[in-house]
């Protein structure tokens, strides 16, 4: 799937990030979301490597990247420390300014390293999510029954873990097809790479403290930023048919929080360079 990608293990202050890069031009970061690893980019990684440097690293926490061990705060799976980790790769591939774009949980990472790290970011882009402060305050029914997984994930740590530790590949399955709106848009050998990895009791684990943080020491590093807008060019672009797109005005909630921006739906529902990755190439390169 990467043909011309080259793959690397970097230590950072706080994790090992396993990525791979490759390509010409501006250095692109490219963050991916939930149950998933730096493979949801392989239908757009080949093309924007001809006018980028791509850089597609697995989260902490996820894919072949380190696991680093869970507090009581949940502070070492905060988006800050997702953040930093990146930050940190980028400089030790010797780019000081880069251009990131986040799917999912990659989105709320970006949106946090556009906070902490201003000067490093040239453009920012989140796909099929608003801001997390906004999703948890407009909770209602109809919230809470689509992304239920935001409320089963952060009970207890041993709760959510031993149940989807069960059937992992049984849950992973749901999940993926509950969100995709395109059928065969996710393909089987994807499918086996995120299965391999979320099939990992520590990938689970991780991923429930991901979700614990952004309910607690993420929504404190949000509020210590109210009233701040984030001044970078933002493109937000969402699925016609998910959940994010029927339920906010998304360019008007990332308005709250930032000054510069601009966005348009694409075909499909939550997996956009899965399901419409032709429309998701082009947005990107129209705005980067």
């Amino acid at each position: 799937m990467f043909e011309g990608f080259e793959t690397k293990q970097i230590k950072v202050s706080g994790a090992e990030i396993h990525l791979k890069i490759a390509g010409i031009g501006p250095p692109l970061l490219l963050l991916h979301g939930y149950p998933q690893t730096h493979v949801m980019w392989h239908k757009l990684a080949p093309y924007l490597s001809k006018r980028f440097t791509v850089i597609l690293p697995d989260l902490r926490g996820y894919g072949d990247s380190s696991k680093p061990a869970s507090v009581d705060n949940h502070e070492s799976y905060s988006k800050r420390a997702m953040a930093d980790d990146q930050v940190e790769v980028m400089a030790q591939l010797g780019f000081e300014k880069f251009s990131v774009v986040g799917h999912d949980r990659g989105g709320r990472v970006a949106h946090r390293m556009v906070r902490d790290y201003p000067a490093r970011i040239e453009k920012i882009a989140v796909l099929d999510i608003a801001p997390t402060a906004l999703m948890y305050g407009q909770t209602d029914k109809a919230f809470a029954t689509a992304y239920y997984h935001w409320f089963f994930l952060i009970q207890p740590s041993g709760l959510p873990e031993r149940l989807i530790g069960a059937d992992p590949e049984f849950y992973l399955s749901y999940k993926l097809n509950a969100w995709c709106k395109t059928e065969g848009a996710i393909s089987g050998e994807a499918f086996l790479e995120y299965k391999r990895c979320f099939s990992d009791p520590q990938v689970i684990h991780a991923s429930c403290e991901d979700y614990r943080a952004s309910a607690s020491i993420d929504l404190e590093h949000d509020r210590a930023n109210e009233g701040e807008k984030i001044d970078h060019p933002l493109m937000v672009l969402w699925g016609a048919s998910g959940f994010v797109g029927a339920t906010y005005d998304v360019v008007a909630s990332w308005r709250e929080v930032a000054s510069d921006v601009r966005g348009h739906s694409v075909p499909g529902g939550h997996f956009l360079p899965e399901e419409a990755p032709e429309e998701t190439l082009n947005a990107l390169l129209e705005f980067l």
